[in-house]
């Protein structure tokens, strides 16, 4: 690619699918919480990703995937690996619901990290849109007095972390193709997370194994269209479409596990939808 590009609907498009597969993913990582350490999930999450690239490696060869740029790739993964276990480890400790708030918070500071590292634009209609997201994300998830807590530090990490993950995808993408961006995230992740295997490590039955691979597999597909979005758009301008993984994961619980939304999560979901709208509509200043 010769320059960034700047496609609002159709990053927004990719984006708001991204967020619907990473909310399939989420069920998953609920659905094996008790039996399964983070340890585990955070490393064949990124190791499922790395092998649906073996078959680009024998057809292809490694060219496709040379790139001058590894530095910037190691930066993508440091912010990218330290956000997912952060919030893992929110997950662990705090209740779901801050734990989800933090995680989809994320699109609050993209626009300021953007604005300051890229020099995107950033005015008005963007912070708003952005607080207007937020709002609706504390209405849905409610958080409890745990928000407050020493813990709550690390999913505040989670959070920024995620959005200079984020806005890391969208400084490569002048150069870097998505397949390439997402390629040495799985690899340098998958490496790192092995490390705490070494003393983490537990066995697997079947089932485990099998859910543990769709997780890895919804979470590299979801990440291959995210990282497409974010080529396609800045984060600043498509950024809030990503609240809308909340309102999916909240479609999916109520099917799941019959936990009904309330007054305020309706509004909420309201409040998302329009932050998403904006978000869509807008033109880059």
């Amino acid at each position: 690619m010769s320059g960034r590009q700047t496609r609002p609907l159709q990053g927004a498009a990719l984006l708001a699918l991204s967020a619907l597969l990473f909310a399939l993913m989420g069920v998953g990582i609920r659905e094996l919480s008790g039996s399964v350490n983070n340890e585990s999930v955070v490393f064949f999450r990124n190791a499922v990703g790395l092998l649906l690239f073996l078959p680009l490696l024998l057809i292809k060869g490694v060219r496709p995937l040379r790139t001058t740029r590894l530095r910037a790739h190691l930066w993508r993964t440091g912010y990218g690996l330290a956000a997912m276990y952060c919030f893992f480890y929110a997950i662990a400790h705090l209740p779901l619901a801050d734990a989800m708030l933090f995680t989809y918070s994320a699109p609050l500071f993209t626009p300021l990290i953007a604005w300051w590292w890229l020099k995107e634009p950033l005015n008005p209609r963007i912070l708003l849109t952005s607080l207007l997201g937020l709002a609706g994300v504390l209405l849905v998830a409610r958080p409890s007095a745990a928000l407050f807590e020493g813990q709550a530090l690390v999913g505040l990490a989670a959070s920024i972390m995620a959005a200079f993950a984020f806005v890391s995808i969208r400084e490569m993408s002048d150069t870097e193709p998505t397949y390439r961006i997402v390629f040495y995230f799985t690899l340098f992740s998958t490496l790192a997370s092995a490390i705490p295997l070494l003393w983490a490590w537990q066995p697997l039955d079947s089932h485990t194994l099998l859910l543990l691979l769709g997780i890895g597999l919804l979470a590299t597909v979801s990440q291959l269209i995210m990282s497409q979005a974010y080529a396609l758009a800045p984060p600043g301008l498509i950024g809030p479409v990503a609240y809308l993984a909340i309102v999916f994961a909240g479609v999916i619980a109520w099917w799941r596990w019959g936990e009904t939304p309330g007054l305020t999560s309706l509004l909420g979901a309201g409040l998302i939808f329009s932050a998403s709208l904006l978000a869509i509509l807008r033109r880059k200043a």
